[in-house]
């Protein structure tokens, strides 16, 4: 998602390694209404993705937030956490106007203090008697693209192992991503058992990050600039291998071909990991009690320029500007502060240190070339973290994750505030400052307020990675065969067979018409992805349409001559359904 008032510009992506401009021309929508299809009768038809979305999933409706939280976690000079503070000793701002504020309660060791007078207690603590336990849900996404298995597993042993510090107000739930789907491992549950199984049955499952260090590797091997730089001769410490590229400053304002396509890969990824994530708190987005997520991340870069150059002095012109992390982390970091989670990523790579504490700076060596790029992939986790007013758990911190997060969110005190909400996909900045002497507070930094147009399109994303619910209708798609048009184009026929289960008719002038929209994304076989072009379509028909028939749509796309994976999204706006189908090309 972009937002208006972003001064960055986005490259136009002109690479290899990115989609020609997709097309959706010839298209003929017959509003017919067939059969339902017998078992494999529709040959191009995809099988419905790994993992199911968790019960009571957001997909299918827009987020509505009417209060936004705000968790502070205040200390002293010592860095204690203070206690007994009253409303009276905070003052809250938004975009640096002081505001009113509508909720106010004190969790202490996990358990509701006696709020002073002046504001209600913040949701869900208001039935809680002075005492009571406050209960944290646990929202754990772990990235299997970017991962390394065994530094994956060495964390989720860590998670397994630590389960035993949930208590009985606690839940947890679990999520992967492998770079086209997300798999649901365990929805919310407060059971030891249920969560250590669940995390037994993700360890050792095949990851994809040994893929983009190989990926690094072959464009360093052959990168252009290795005339211009000197060797380090320093291992990495996942492949062993020697870097051949040492860090100086160069002169040249634009990117060769072969950088321009590595980063145009990397930004397409990393905002794909990004989009995954954000979909995973939507659909866990009203959860009782504190509400966390760990970010199990293998590496995204903040700046994937910086981090393909090995190189932060690099002047770009205007015009190929890559975007930064505060651009493509937008909107992971704008869902959780609108819903109230806190975040809290894990460095799966890691870089083993003396740290203690979640609180503690653990530095990555420095004097190597993989040091700037470890330090990219840390200065993501560190922006998410204090975006959201969490803790950056770096290296060895990596390790008893969970027991740093369950420390670090057992006191806190909870405010809430009541915009007026507009819907112009506007940055809210929030200041809150507590008064009293000597004392410094960490909490979310800012919150969104999101449009129907941006809400619509974050749901059907999340709907494309999660695929259709349990008992969905399924949506078959058949492909033509690819016909070859100039030296690297084929346009490829596609029928969608789109069921009445999937959108509402309404009479209207004697007929009965819908109005749905159709998304489409396009995925190549090195994981860059395009944009997702949204196609209103208009059905009109004389007769209602029967449920468990199908509309039959046709087009045709443009294409590069490459394999792609197709995923198409119909979404209806009066029922808010979406429904998905998967394909798969592969030119002759």
């Amino acid at each position: 998602m972009r937002f208006p008032e972003q001064p960055r510009l986005r490259r136009r992506r002109t690479l290899p390694v990115r989609f020609l401009a997709m097309a959706l021309f010839a298209m003929a929508l017959a509003f017919v209404l067939a059969r339902r299809p017998a078992a494999g009768q529709q040959p191009g038809a995809a099988a419905a993705p790994g993992g199911a979305p968790p019960s009571g999933s957001m997909f299918g409706e827009t987020i509505e937030v009417r209060a936004v939280n705000v968790e502070a976690v205040v200390t002293d000079r010592q860095g204690n956490r203070v206690p007994d503070l009253k409303l009276e000793d905070f003052r809250l701002e938004v975009d640096g106007k002081p505001v009113k504020v509508d909720y106010f309660s004190e969790v202490r060791g996990g358990q509701a203090v006696v709020r002073g007078p002046g504001a209600a207690a913040a949701p869900g603590l208001s039935d809680l008697a002075p005492g009571s336990a406050v209960g944290t849900s646990y929202l754990v996404f772990v990235d299997d693209y970017f991962s390394v298995g065994p530094r994956r597993d060495e964390v989720l042993r860590s998670l397994r192992d630590d389960l035993a510090r949930l208590g009985p107000e606690d839940r947890m739930a679990l999520v992967a991503f492998d770079g086209r789907h997300l798999h649901l491992l365990s929805s919310w549950s407060s059971s030891p058992r249920e969560l250590a199984a669940a995390i037994e049955r993700e360890i050792g499952t095949p990851t994809h990050g040994l893929d983009r260090l190989v990926e690094l590797r072959a464009f360093t091997s052959t990168d252009q600039r290795l005339g211009e730089f000197g060797h380090t001769g320093a291992k990495d410490p996942i492949l062993g291998e020697k870097d051949t590229v040492a860090s100086k400053v160069s002169t040249r304002a634009a990117l060769t071909l072969e950088e321009e396509g590595f980063v145009d890969n990397l930004v397409s990824q990393f905002e794909r990991g990004v989009a995954a994530a954000t979909s995973t708190l939507r659909s866990f987005a009203s959860p009782p009690g504190r509400r966390v997520m760990l970010l199990l991340v293998g590496g995204w870069p903040f700046s994937p320029g910086d981090y393909a150059l090995n190189n932060i002095h690099v002047p770009l012109s205007r015009a190929q500007q890559v975007p930064h992390g505060d651009v493509i982390l937008r909107p992971l970091v704008e869902t959780a502060n609108r819903i109230g989670y806190t975040l809290y990523p894990v460095d799966v790579p890691g870089v083993e240190t003396a740290a203690a504490d979640a609180g503690a700076a653990a530095p990555s060596p420095t004097g190597t070339y993989f040091a700037l790029r470890e330090q990219e992939h840390e200065a993501t986790l560190a922006y998410l973290a204090k975006a959201t007013g969490g803790r950056a758990l770096l290296n060895s911190l990596r390790i008893a994750s969970l027991e740093h997060v369950e420390a670090d969110t057992r006191s806190y005190y909870w405010l809430g505030f009541t915009p007026t909400w507009e819907g112009k996909d506007k940055r809210h900045a929030i200041r809150l400052e507590v008064l009293r002497p000597g004392t410094s507070v960490r909490t979310r930094d800012s919150f969104a307020d999101r449009s129907r147009k941006s809400e619509v399109a974050m749901m059907v994303e999340g709907a494309m990675l999660f695929g259709n619910a349990p008992g969905a209708p399924a949506m078959p798609v058949q492909l033509g065969k690819p016909v070859r048009k100039g030296l690297d184009e084929m346009e490829v026929p596609v029928t969608l067979a789109i069921p009445t289960l999937a959108f509402t008719a309404v009479p209207l002038h004697g007929k009965y018409a819908s109005e749905i929209e159709l998304h489409v994304a396009v995925e190549d076989e090195h994981g860059g992805r395009s944009g997702v072009p949204v196609l209103p379509l208009k059905l009109s028909s004389d007769r209602e349409p029967t449920p468990g028939r199908y509309i039959r749509y046709q087009t045709t796309l443009k294409l590069r001559r490459t394999n792609h994976h197709l995923s198409f999204a119909i979404f209806d706006p009066l029922s808010n359904k979406v429904t998905t189908a998967e394909a798969d090309v592969t030119p002759d």
